[in-house]
């Protein structure tokens, strides 16, 4: 997901899924441990998409351009990812040609768009506003499935929307930055506030297709649907970034985008390493099992929780600043922690 910059230089029994109109998947387990199992995986991806942060700072803090960053990063992604989604595929073909089309705009809207789109947002406007901006994805979730599926939401997912985002404002905004302060009152432009919008939807749609499954006509009634007749999690991740670096690589070819980059060893948690040491650690950790896992908890929770509990990513992300880098977090941010907790922990509670 969004590469946050840091601070200060630098065996029970199988559950049950319902498949929703659009393909999505909402779990419902015989007891609440695939659940929690499924809070489980959707906290890991969390936890690894808010290493972005670490490594990719020592990129762009290095004159790498965001575009050539997330192309290097997403790239070496689809290599390492090649062959698990191979075997995953592995006399399922038809699967990946029938989801040809969430392969495809997962790839370019879920992938490629959602970094494009908040790196040009944070070039007009304060990295908090983006970042709170492009996190009401989550309400975006919960209005589209109001909207496409008359899931109209309950006041625990109300009053839990509120809480997260009051816990982002205190946390990027509020409670955030030095950067963030000093900019506080500068304008933020129309097109910055579009980008932001754009990353927000594209954020949405993330959730949306992580969820989804494609089930091949005449496999039966949807509540009937195998997991053997969805398009695996790592597979679906691996199509999506080739679709992502393809698009990436045509518009850094055709100056659509800057592309810019260095062989010069850049500084990561304080030390001189070559680029290809963040390079590594943002496509295994934040790509390669940040999206694999987060598709899986997608699948298993439903894009509204899953969406929540990608919120999480924030608090990662600063946490890892705080251990690595030395960066103390303000007692405002702490507080925003405990608000977005205590908002996924209500839209949890109506979900279940």
């Amino acid at each position: 997901m969004a590469t946050i910059r840091a601070r200060g230089g630098d065996s029970g029994a199988r559950p049950a899924t319902v498949a929703l109109d659009d393909g999505q998947q909402a779990t419902r387990a015989g007891g609440g441990g695939a659940a929690w199992g499924g809070v489980s995986i959707a906290v890991v991806s969390a936890a690894t998409f808010g290493t972005s942060g670490t490594f990719g700072t020592s990129l762009l803090d290095d004159g790498w351009t965001p575009a050539t960053a997330v192309l290097a990063r997403i790239g070496l992604a689809v290599l390492i990812v090649t062959v698990p989604a191979v075997l995953a595929l592995r006399g399922r073909w038809g699967l990946l040609r029938r989801s040809a089309w969430m392969a495809v705009a997962y790839g370019l809207v879920g992938v490629a768009g959602c970094q494009v789109f908040y790196f040009y947002a944070i070039s007009q406007m304060p990295v908090g506003v983006a970042l709170l901006i492009e996190y009401t994805g989550s309400i975006l979730v919960v209005a589209w499935l109001w909207l496409r599926h008359g899931q109209r939401p309950r006041w625990l997912t109300i009053a839990g929307a509120a809480a997260a985002v009051g816990g982002l404002a205190l946390m990027v905004v509020i409670g955030g930055s030095a950067e963030a302060t000093s900019t506080a009152s500068a304008g933020i432009s129309p097109a910055g506030l579009l980008w932001a919008a754009l990353a927000a939807v594209s954020m949405a749609v993330y959730f949306v297709l992580s969820a989804a499954t494609a089930k091949p006509a005449g496999a039966g009634p949807p509540q009937a649907a195998p997991d053997e007749q969805s398009l695996p999690p790592i597979a679906l991740a691996w199509a999506g970034l080739c679709v992502g670096t393809v698009a990436l690589g045509v518009l850094q070819a055709v100056h659509a985008l800057p592309f810019g980059a260095s062989a010069s060893d850049v500084t990561l948690m304080r030390h001189q390493v070559p680029p290809i040491v963040p390079i590594a650690g943002i496509a295994l950790l934040s790509t390669v099992l940040g999206y694999s896992t987060g598709i899986v908890a997608a699948r298993r929770l439903g894009a509204k929780l899953a969406s929540f509990i990608g919120m999480a990513e924030i608090l990662f992300a600063v946490i890892y600043a705080w251990i690595l880098l030395g960066q103390l977090p303000s007692a405002t941010q702490f507080a925003g922690g405990a608000l977005i907790l205590a908002g996924v922990s209500l839209v949890k509670i109506d979900e279940s």
